[in-house]
């Protein structure tokens, strides 16, 4: 029987007045690439205090919720397991803070891109997905 590994994630779609939007650099098993600000669940923590926390942790920005875009979630199969990532997305805008970089975590850049430009960028897919649920609100909150 195959292990199974099931990981619960918030992240934030965050757009500035200029039409930016802020990325972090994740340092991934087949290399760098740009995410959305966010990570894993704690055990007991609320998916709404674990996005603000991660944002805080990755991009050094305190941020506010300001509602709930859907979830993604995607199943697939690793050599060694089946894994289950399963996404809670929200909209957030920043309450305060610098921007600065994470040290010693899973990104090392934090920066605000245009939003025009994020097709150049090499990016994890599930950044896309958030882009569909800001830009289209779908009542069930997924994509299909």
């Amino acid at each position: 029987m195959r292990a199974k590994k099931q990981r619960v994630a918030a992240y934030g779609v965050c757009i500035n007045e200029r039409d930016e939007i802020l990325l972090a650099r994740w340092l991934g098993p087949k290399g760098k690439r740009w995410i959305l600000p966010g990570g894993g669940i704690d055990h007991g923590e609320h998916p709404y205090d674990g996005v603000v926390r991660e944002i805080e942790e990755e991009t050094g920005y305190l941020a506010e919720v300001v509602r709930l875009l859907g979830i993604d979630s995607e199943l697939r199969e690793e050599p060694d397991r089946d894994y289950h990532a399963l996404r809670i997305m929200y909209e957030v805008r920043i309450a305060g803070g610098e921007l600065r970089n994470e040290v010693g975590g899973t990104t090392d850049l934090a920066q605000w891109f245009p939003l025009a430009d994020i097709g150049q960028l090499e990016r994890v897919p599930s950044l896309d997905t958030a882009l569909g649920l800001y830009r289209t609100t779908p009542p069930a909150g997924i994509l299909r």
